[in-house]
């Protein structure tokens, strides 16, 4: 727990953290201090690291929050520390503790189990690093058992609170036996001065660290069946750290260049805080899957000052479904500035999904706080629908200005009636987030020649791969090699796909999850795993003849005809609805979006699609990908302005062709390039008009005319990859539109 303003502390160093073990010590916890608090530091202890992990976050957009399916539970909780150890060592004291709490109608305690590089339990994972444990109690028991144990029987919830994170005493066991799961700043310094003291910082993105963190977090909640489990602010990394070796190695593999020098750097910023985001979706599916109801609970600062300097992107933890409760510290004096900083947008989004509390201060020993400045807080949280968590236990009576009688007369009048949470309705939650926008990259994971688009993802747990985005196909199709070390199901199905370049692609469906950086497929979706390629008999010069390792190609439309499915269909909520490729004019890459809205269809004319049959084992409406009504008009030939047309905006292919049905309409034209001779206009009426002068640059002007007498219709064109350059395109899943929106 941190107070949000200074930063200067006493350095308490580890022997003292162990003297613990004394019956009459008196264990001081050390008190952080943030930014704007304007108070001093009591008697500090020593914390411990928080980490995070491998995956990139991608630049994920809310725009309309979802509303949770059951009532919100207002938050009536207390953080229960390491000042409040004398009291927890004693079952009969504990007792005593939560009887009164339940009676002043509090519903939840967060009980310390992490800080200064100890558990506050005995852990099998520490004991085998030879790390010592302190903390039993008066009668040897295991403090926290007796703890949760006995808040069950007085109907609190109890959720260990994992107070330290990532930081660490750098004399701690922890910290010297392992001291390449340290990071540093710039300079080489491995500390910070905290209100903790002088403490060190696991790396959060070192997978020691994260595997670490993870085992411990999983003991506690199995061994204790716990509520749930809680981290605070320290669950991140000072801005000033990430300059290890193993950090600057991975940052530049990652991305082809150096961290800058500059820490605040806003891409360094964003790199770090997706890395630490990343890391927590991991710890939640690791708790989840342990225990699905485990309330998974966050307490960080204030989000401005959390994310620029401590890398803890919280709200996007809570958008992307890893967060079920949160309790924002606000630990300021001045009740005008407190209810600025709960009124901010970020505490306002959450409140409206998941359980959302303000952290309150109490008082400290040599800062009291007055029991009406107390009320005031609590007041101004609950007529915004938020609750309070009181830092901490002992100040609630203690250490203020008025008798404990007259402060527990208050917290009864605040709370006059009981204010149950039903842990049961807690589930996995899902992303929230409306639409989500993702890169699309030149090149693919492998060599790649031709211009193109490709979408960074992982199947079944793998490393992310960039495949190639293809509207003019459905489904996923990539080679053994993507797949990843998760449960895959092989259906013994093997199937046949011909590409445009007459390649063969030959290969089993199998059922597999998909992730899109931090966004997954909301169950397994069918996928063509490659094993063989070959040209066919007409094109013997198709792509598969060049050797090179198969890239991968994700198929979006709609117009399955077979498995394996377009695997949008399955993302979570408003995401599966359509998306839109915005193409980026003058060079080769740009974005994709998932997921439609009023706001970000703004400004597309629409072209309706014709339905097509179901299709058993294919989820949602089907469209014929051809959109109808097309004009064409070439100079030099018969073609002009003729509107029986159906077309195809295929990101697949990189050479622009038409084809028609018979010789009489092809007319003047000879099948081959199409010369510059040839000035070529295709559009919609009130839709689009696209007019380009054919050339020879693959992707951008290369156009072919082709005589098909097997086509259905008189004439199909279709624009290749060049056309978004031009059009930003959307694709309406749901009511089967095609949307373009001029660019320039």
């Amino acid at each position: 727990m941190s107070i949000e303003f200074l930063y200067n502390s006493i350095r308490v160093n580890t022997w003292l953290t162990k003297l613990l073990s004394l019956p009459k010590l008196l264990f001081v916890r050390s008190l952080r201090r943030s930014p704007r608090a304007g108070r001093s530091p009591l008697l500090p202890v020593l914390f411990a690291l928080s980490f995070a992990t491998v995956l990139l976050l991608q630049n994920l957009t809310p725009v309309n929050a979802q509303l949770p399916e059951s009532p919100r539970q207002e938050i009536r909780g207390v953080w229960l520390t390491n000042n409040d150890f004398d009291i927890l060592k004693n079952p009969a004291k504990v007792q005593e503790t939560l009887t009164q709490l339940r009676q002043l109608n509090f519903n939840t305690i967060y009980p310390v189990v992490w800080n200064d590089g100890y558990t506050k339990y005995p852990s099998a994972i520490t004991q085998r690093m030879g790390i010592p444990y302190f903390f039993k109690g008066t009668q040897g028991q295991d403090v926290i058992a007796d703890i949760i144990n006995q808040a069950r029987s007085q109907g609190l919830v109890a959720i260990p609170w994992f107070e330290f994170g990532f930081m660490v005493p750098l004399t701690s066991e922890l910290a010297s036996q392992n001291p390449n799961w340290l990071t540093q700043k710039q300079d080489g310094t491995q500390t910070s001065i905290s209100a903790a003291g002088e403490v060190a910082w696991l790396n959060p993105f070192h997978p020691e660290v994260q595997q670490f963190i993870t085992d411990l977090v999983v003991e506690i909640i199995t061994k204790y069946n716990a509520d749930g489990i809680q981290f605070d602010d320290h669950m991140s990394l000072p801005v000033d750290f990430g300059y290890d070796k193993y950090t600057i190695n991975l940052y530049t593999q990652e991305t082809g260049n150096p961290p800058p020098s500059n820490p605040q750097a806003q891409s360094w910023v964003k790199w770090r805080a997706d890395k630490i985001t990343a890391f927590m979706v991991q710890l939640n599916q690791a708790v989840k899957a342990r225990k699905p109801n485990a309330i998974f609970a966050v307490s960080p600062n204030y989000y401005d000052f959390a994310y620029k300097l401590q890398l803890q992107d919280w709200i996007n933890w809570v958008r992307l479904g890893v967060v079920d409760e949160l309790a924002v510290q606000v630990y300021r004096n001045d009740l005008s500035s407190f209810i600025t900083t709960i009124s901010t947008p970020e505490i306002t989004e959450a409140q409206q999904l998941i359980p959302t509390g303000i952290g309150i201060m109490t008082g400290l020993r040599n800062r009291p706080t007055p029991i009406q400045l107390i009320q005031a807080k609590v007041q101004a949280a609950r007529e915004r629908g938020l609750g309070a968590v009181f830092f901490y236990y002992e100040s609630l009576w203690e250490f203020g200005p008025e008798p404990a009688s007259q402060r527990q007369a208050t917290f009864q009048a605040l709370f006059t009636n009981p204010a149950w949470r039903d842990t049961s309705q807690f589930r996995p939650r899902k992303p929230s987030f409306s639409t989500v926008s993702f890169p699309l990259y030149s090149k693919g994971s492998f060599a790649q020649t031709n211009r193109g688009y490709f979408l960074e993802l992982a199947v079944a747990n793998g490393r992310p791969r960039r495949v190639l985005l293809d509207t003019g196909s459905a489904g996923l199709r990539v080679s053994k090699e993507f797949l990843g070390n998760a449960a895959v199901n092989k259906t013994g199905q093997v199937v046949k796909h011909v590409l445009h370049d007459g390649t063969v692609l030959e290969g089993e469906i199998v059922y597999a999850n998909v992730q899109f950086g931090l966004i997954s497929t909301e169950e397994p979706v069918p996928i063509q795993v490659v094993t063989s390629r070959r040209c066919t008999a007409q094109k013997p010069n198709c792509s598969a003849k060049s050797g090179k390792p198969f890239s991968g190609i994700i198929g979006v439309n709609y117009s399955e005809k077979s498995l394996p499915y377009n695997p949008l269909r399955k993302l979570p909520g408003n995401l599966s609805n359509g998306f839109i490729i915005t193409g980026n004019r003058g060079s080769n890459n740009g974005n994709i979006i998932f997921g439609l809205t009023s706001q970000n269809r703004n400004g597309f004319n629409l072209a309706s699609l014709t339905p097509q049959p179901t299709m058993n084992g294919v989820p949602g409406n089907r469209w014929d990908s051809r959109i109808n009504g097309v004009c064409v008009a070439i100079a030099q030939s018969n073609m002009n302005n003729t509107c029986n047309g159906r077309m195809v905006v295929d990101t697949g292919i990189n050479t622009s062709f038409i084809e028609f049905k018979s010789a009489s309409l092809m007319g003047k034209l000879k099948p081959g390039r199409l010369a510059s001779v040839n000035t070529l206009k295709v559009g919609i009426p009130r839709i689009f008009e696209y007019s380009v002068t054919p050339g020879n640059r693959n992707g951008f002007n290369l156009w072919n005319a082709n005589l098909s007498p097997q086509l259905d219709q008189s004439m199909v064109v279709n624009s290749s990859i060049a056309f978004t350059d031009k059009y930003d395109i959307l694709y309406d899943s749901v009511n089967g539109q095609m949307g373009f929106r001029d660019r320039i």
